[in-house]
């Protein structure tokens, strides 16, 4: 599959190119489990930059690290962020550190450079006052409505329900197999980045809109309801609700709640469970692996909450904490 999508890459990418591209490529997918969102965006970055060197008169094998600088310039010229910039530049070390490892190149020119220096940007969340209008909306059905009006409004609930109680990442969601739904489970399984698995508890909400949703689903009784092996069954391609349609409905729902659609994502109610765990004083290591993160810098973009958190226990528990009020 990842030696098909390398094929992808620019139209005026030389055929050494694409055969280099494909290997590391292939070895995303084989050894690293790379997911196909993940390889689809590493073969827009080398599409994107093989087209580069081809307009220069430069390959991936005879490039040198003066080429990468310039290219590098040229992103910047185009008026890409530094965030792009950065993440386009790991996909090209990435790929000569492979290729100088397979003996494809005697030298690694990206091993000496350097990237735009990124201010992390703190993520977009919601209060818990704007999560509880959600839910409320996204609870309210009308029971004279037609049945697949129902089954659509039960559905958008469930996943709003499972999204906030998990932190699940969207792709991991729309994704569930209709075994996630047992009844009494007090955990799902979810298969993650790389094919790792995790337990990841739920609460009753979630179970009781997931109970819902079911029995609207088998009054249905159509294609793609009973008998689907996916919780959120569609006619598409997967076999299953996508990411974009998902995120369009909770723009939607959005604006019934009376939020801003353009403050509303699947990755925002993620963000939001993660902040209000911390919040709450759930320990930075146990929010890494409810979010399935491999590495704990990445949760560490959540350190905001714990500093604002331990300067409410001072100001609100120290003897003497209100003295600077």
């Amino acid at each position: 599959m990842a030696g098909k999508m390398a094929q992808a890459t620019a139209r005026a990418a030389k055929p050494s190119d694409l055969r280099l591209t494909a290997l590391f490529l292939d070895m995303l997918a084989a050894e690293r489990g790379a997911e196909k969102n993940t390889l689809a965006a590493y073969t827009r970055d080398l599409a994107d930059f093989t087209a580069y060197l081809a307009v220069a008169r430069r390959s991936v094998a005879t490039a040198a690290t003066d080429d990468l600088r310039g290219y590098l310039g040229d992103l910047t010229r185009r008026g890409m962020q530094a965030a792009t910039v950065a993440r386009k530049l790991s996909t090209i070390r990435q790929l000569y550190r492979f290729l100088y490892i397979e003996g494809r190149r005697r030298d690694d020119p990206a091993a000496v450079l350097q990237g735009p220096k990124r201010v992390r940007a703190l993520p977009k969340t919601l209060t818990l006052a704007e999560v509880d209008r959600l839910l409320k909306a996204a609870g309210r059905t009308d029971p004279r409505a037609a049945p697949a009006t129902r089954l659509r409004a039960a559905r958008l609930a469930c996943l709003v329900e499972l999204l906030y109680a998990t932190g699940l990442r969207v792709s991991e969601l729309v994704a569930l197999p209709v075994s996630a739904a047992q009844r009494d489970a007090r955990v799902i399984v979810v298969r993650g980045k790389g094919n790792k698995e995790r337990l990841v508890p739920l609460n009753n909400a979630a179970k009781r809109a997931m109970a819902d949703y079911l029995a609207q689903l088998a009054l249905m009784r159509g294609p793609g309801g009973a008998g689907s092996k996916w919780l959120f069954p569609s006619f598409g391609e997967a076999g299953h609700l996508t990411r974009q349609h998902f995120a369009r409905e909770l723009k939607a729902l959005a604006a019934t709640a009376g939020l801003r659609p353009a403050q509303l994502s699947p990755h925002v109610l993620r963000h939001a469970f993660a902040s209000h765990l911390l919040h709450n004083g759930a320990d930075l290591r146990v929010v890494q692996t409810l979010l399935g993160h491999a590495d704990i810098s990445t949760t560490q973009i959540y350190t905001h909450v714990l500093e604002e958190r331990l300067k409410s226990l001072v100001r609100d528990l120290h003897p003497l904490g209100d003295v600077n009020n």
